[in-house]
Order: structure tokens, then C-alpha cells, then sequence
């Protein structure tokens, strides 16, 4: 009986070993076999249209005031006040803080003094030299012209300075205006036949009983012939040069002391800090009395009524990069919300961090929004490139791009084609392709 129950046994597992045999044949042939009765997916397509194709590049920046303005004092001293604090919002002209000015309103005061002392110099130098000039028009030698303007001149044979005329010659003819004669003899000889002595120089013919050796017809001479007739023209001259140097020492003195009182009353003004421009206070690095030096900066002031962004580009998206390019500008305190902007400065000279070179990049909100914050982060694109209506396809279906060729498929083939402008989402095909034409998406 054992026999007869282990050869059933064997019996059952016998049968078992049979049926996943047969199970596992079934398995590998339905798998051989499923390739070659099922069908495969067709490849997606996509129509050739007309449409923009645009290129961006894209990166992230702060929001930076288009100014700032550090302010100090022109004085040391100690303040006396302060009316703003880090995140005061000011208009121009406001007072921000003022330090004691007493010493320097002496200054201006000294200053005052000084110009005045030195413009009352220059007037009495002015009218010393003014006198000089007038004792030196021959003034000093008023008596001795006169003199020698009455004195009855000498003649040879003896006669009388006036001759009378007798019955058989004629009365010598004087000019109304006196003149210098060419000829030795004056022109005209006396009844007595003698001829007047010539002087040792020649001088103008002077009227008996003119006082002055002057001109008696008011003739501009008259001056030349002072000159020539004194011997103080050297004197007057150094006179004149002496004049003349005090004159401009004074003036320089005046120009001098206009100078330092300029400067004082610059000192006044700036114990008194006034914001030049409407902004916000970034910081304040004193306070009441504390002591502050001339020149260093005491408070910071931005203008957030004209805020920019500020970005760095990597030098593979910065070359194509160009003032006036739009962009569009995304906020973190304002999800959902697109600002638009324009490029309005690319620096020449990248940066280097070590492993990368970037360029920075300012762009200027189109419309600003309200309430920005000094130094918020933001997201730029900048579009780069852009085309409206050309025939497009997705950039996805072009492939082994090598400067302006590249291949699609279409159906089972490759076709060669020739691109323009290449975008993230589009490229331009500019040859190779038809409006309406199926293309394989992706490949």
C-alpha cells in the first residue's frame, strides 16, 4: 500500500512539472510573437504655421534706487539736531539735521570785515592814483609856464618885442592859431630888418600875457608841448607805474578776501543738512551730541521715486544683450503680477566669480510700481530677438542645428532646412518647409 500511494505521488507532481511547462512555453511565445502582431504608436505631429518667435534670456536681480545720495556736513561740530531716522520718507529742501554754527557765523562775520577793509583799500588807492595823474598833467610847473609865456622875447637889433609898423612896411601878420614855423625867421621880418634869435629847441609861439604856456585855441598840442618843455616826465612816469602796483595789489586783496568770505558763508550754509532730492533715508550714523567731521557722511538718502533693477547675465546670454530691449519683470512680494521694463545700461567689463563671468545689467521700470522695496529680489527676462508672422515650428522638432541648417522628420524622412531666428518655444524657418506641412514634434 506505501508503494501505491508514493507512485501516486509522483504521479501528481509529475503532472504539476508538465503544466508550468506548458504555462512557461505559452509566455515566451506570446511574448516573441506580441512585436509582430501589434502595431506601433505613430509619432506625433505638428502643422507648419505663421506666428512670432521670440528669444529671452533670463535671471534674477535686486530692486536698487536710481540714486543715492550721501550727505555730510561742511563743518566739524557737535549736532544739535536730527529730524529723520533710517526709513524716512522726505521731499527736497526738507531740513534733516543741523550742528552748532556759532563759530561758524564768526567766520563769516571775520570775512565780512576783511573785504570790507580791502575794498576801502582799492578806493584810496584808486584816488591817490588819480591825484598822481592829475599833479602830472604839468600842473607843478603852472609858474614857471607862465613866466615864460609873458616874458617879452629878445630880439637882435634891439627892437621892441611888438614892433610898430612904419609908413613903408606892413605890420607883421600873426596867425590866429599858433603854429610852429618851418623857416629860421618865423616867416615875417620887423621894420628894422633884424631877424629874432632861434631858440635852442623849437617851440610853439606863445601869445604875450597868456598865463600857462598853454594853447590858446584849446589845440590837443598843448599837452605835447608840456611834455617836451619839463623835464618831470620820467617822474610822472614812475609815478604813474607806482600807482598802477598798489592798484593791483589792492585788487587782488579785494579778490582774495570775496574768496574767503564765499567760502565762510559756503561753511554757514552747510551746518545745515537739506535732502537735495524727494527720497528715502537709508541710514543715519550719529546723533545728538556727537561729534561730526567736515566731509564725512552722516546720512544716506535714496531715491525710490525712480527704482531700477539691477541683474547679472552669464557672457553666453550677455552678448546678446542690447540697450532699449524689453523685458518683463516678476516680483516675490507679488505673485501673479508682470511688470515690464526696458534695458538702459550694459556693462562693457564682466566680473568674474571665479568660476563664471557675468555682465551686470540696469533696467528701468516702464511704469514704476508703488512701494518698492530697497533691495527685493526680482525675476527678469529680457526678450533678446523677436519676429512676427514667419513660419515657425516647434524648436523641439529641429535637430542637428550647425549655424543656420538643421533637419526635421516628416513621415519616415529627414528633411533639411533653414532656420532664422531659433526661440525656446519656436524656430523660424526661413526655406524647406511649406505653411501646412506635418512634421514630427519630437524625434
Amino acid at each position: 500500500m506505501g508503494e501505491a500511494l508514493g507512485g501516486r505521488r509522483r504521479w501528481i507532481w509529475g503532472a504539476v512539472a508538465v503544466v508550468v511547462l506548458a504555462l512557461g512555453g505559452f509566455g515566451i511565445v506570446r511574448a516573441v510573437t506580441a512585436d509582430a502582431t501589434d502595431k506601433p504608436d505613430a509619432a506625433e505631429t505638428v502643422a507648419v504655421d505663421k506666428g512670432p518667435v521670440t528669444t529671452e534670456v533670463a535671471t534674477t536681480g535686486t530692486v536698487q534706487p536710481a540714486q543715492t545720495r550721501s550727505l555730510a556736513f561742511s563743518v566739524a561740530s557737535t549736532v544739535e539736531s536730527v529730524a529723520v531716522r533710517a526709513g524716512t520718507t522726505v521731499t527736497a529742501g526738507q531740513v534733516l539735521a543741523r550742528v552748532d554754527d556759532t563759530d561758524a557765523a564768526e567766520a563769516v562775520g571775520d570775512a565780512q570785515d576783511s573785504l570790507d577793509d580791502a575794498e576801502g583799500a582799492l578806493a584810496e588807492a584808486e584816488d591817490n592814483a588819480s591825484n598822481a595823474a592829475i599833479g602830472d598833467g604839468c600842473g607843478s610847473n603852472v609858474a614857471a609856464g607862465f613866466a615864460a609865456a609873458t616874458k617879452t622875447p629878445t630880439r637882435s637889433s634891439g627892437t621892441s618885442a611888438t614892433p610898430k609898423p612904419t609908413s613903408t612896411a606892413p605890420a607883421p601878420t600873426r596867425s590866429a592859431t599858433p603854429t610852429r614855423s618851418a623857416t629860421p625867421s618865423g616867416g615875417a621880418t620887423p621894420s628894422g630888418g633884424a631877424t629874432p634869435p632861434r631858440s635852442a629847441a623849437p617851440t610853439a609861439t606863445t601869445a604875450p600875457g597868456r598865463p600857462g604856456g598853454g594853447n590858446p585855441s584849446g589845440n590837443p598840442d598843448s599837452g605835447a608841448s608840456c611834455t617836451a618843455s619839463g623835464g618831470g616826465s620820467q617822474q610822472g612816469g614812475s609815478q604813474q607805474q607806482g600807482g598802477g602796483d598798489a592798484i593791483l595789489s589792492a585788487e587782488q586783496r579785494v579778490t582774495q578776501a570775496r574768496t574767503a568770505l564765499e567760502n565762510a558763508e559756503e561753511a554757514l550754509a552747510g551746518a545745515t543738512i537739506k535732502a537735495p532730492i524727494a527720497g528715502r533715508v537709508l541710514s543715519v550714523s550719529g546723533k545728538v551730541g556727537s561729534q561730526v567731521s567736515a566731509g564725512n557722511s552722516f546720512i544716506t538718502l535714496a531715491d525710490v521715486y525712480a527704482m531700477q533693477i539691477s541683474a547679472n547675465f552669464p557672457e553666453a546670454d550677455a552678448d546678446r544683450l542690447a540697450v532699449r530691449q524689453k523685458a518683463v519683470v516678476t516680483l516675490a512680494d507679488r505673485a501673479g503680477a508682470e511688470f515690464h521694463a526696458s534695458v538702459v545700461q550694459v556693462d562693457p567689463v564682466g566680473t568674474s566669480d571665479g568660476t563664471m563671468v557675468r555682465y551686470g545689467v540696469l533696467l528701468s521700470f516702464d511704469d514704476k510700481p508703488e512701494d518698492l522695496l530697497v533691495g527685493q529680489s526680482a525675476a527678469v527676462r529680457v526678450t533678446t530677438g523677436a519676429r512676427s508672422e514667419v513660419l515657425r515650428v516647434p524648436s523641439a522638432a529641429v535637430h542637428d542645428v550647425v549655424g543656420d541648417k538643421g533637419v526635421v522628420r516628416q513621415g519616415t524622412a529627414t528633411i533639411e532646412v533653414t532656420i532664422g531666428l531659433r526661440g525656446d518655444q519656436y524656430t523660424e524657418i526661413t526655406k524647406g518647409l511649406s505653411e501646412g506641412d506635418e512634421i514630427a514634434r519630437t524625434w
